[in-house]
């Protein structure tokens, strides 16, 4: 009840009015209700299409007025189009209505392999360590990096800490952010038995980020099984881990707003 259950979705705004989304989880539907009243160019940007990250879609209030444009971005695949594998979702059995018709217009993109700009945002996205096609997202703007890395095991049974920068995944997306979201879904006795699952121990996580040089670490994509005070303790162990260098990380909290050198601000 304090830390929240909705799935992943981040909204980040610039200072040029940028708006760009991060994943479509359960959280993209308080979202679109806020965005009720604005009729704008809305770029929503997938890191996978696992349902926790995509479930929130249909839900999302903007998508039904035909005055909005939507662009949704995500990982490519050999096999079929990122449209093609949203509408096995939105289609029915599994939803009442097809993604051919929402009325909004959707426009799907691939992410490209080189940086591309959306407003004022620099965007590059580059393939990490989960199951199944998924992207982490470093997005800068304003003098300011965002990354967001919400699914990841960079560890994947190995010691990160004795790898060359070049073989840790995700590294290139979090080196020197200001910010970083980032998967810390396990504490380390946990992780023993999910190794593979395609998520960190707080202590990679840590570690990851030290690594990288960030300078703010938000722990990102919470273990649904854990408790409000098992999470506080998680944290407690990030914290311990990451010393008295810099900011101290911090659980992601649903509502909470991180403003970024005042103007980059994540939601």
């Amino acid at each position: 009840m304090r830390y929240g259950g909705n799935t992943s979705c981040v909204e980040l705004r610039l200072r040029d009015g940028t708006l760009l989304i991060l994943d479509a989880g359960t959280g993209v539907r308080p979202l679109g209700l806020a965005l009720a009243a604005a009729q704008e160019r809305i770029h929503l940007l997938l890191t996978h299409l696992h349902l926790d990250h995509l479930e929130g879609l249909g839900f999302f209030l903007p998508i039904w007025s035909p005055e909005n444009e939507v662009h949704v971005w995500g990982p490519p695949s050999p096999v079929r189009s990122l449209e093609e594998r949203i509408a096995r979702y939105l289609s029915p059995p599994l939803f009442p209505i097809q993604l051919a018709d929402i009325p909004a217009r959707l426009v799907f993109h691939d992410v490209p392999d080189e940086p591309w700009q959306i407003g004022s945002a620099r965007i590059e996205a580059a393939p990490v360590s989960h199951p199944g096609p998924t992207v982490a997202y470093r997005i800068e703007g304003d003098g300011v990096v965002v990354a967001y890395i919400p699914d990841h095991e960079p560890g994947l049974g190995t010691e990160l800490a004795e790898l060359r920068p070049d073989w840790i995944s995700g590294f290139d997306i979090a080196q020197g952010a200001d910010v970083l979201f980032h998967d810390a879904q396990y504490f380390e006795d946990e992780y023993t038995t999910r190794t593979g699952w395609g998520h960190s121990s707080v202590a990679d996580t840590v570690t990851f980020a030290r690594l990288a040089g960030v300078r703010r670490l938000v722990l990102f994509h919470h273990d649904p099984l854990h408790t409000d005070d098992e999470l506080e303790a998680l944290e407690a162990r990030a914290r311990d881990l990451w010393g008295a260098a810099g900011e101290p990380p911090e659980l992601a909290r649903e509502g909470t707003t991180v403003q970024v050198a005042g103007a980059v601000r994540a939601a």
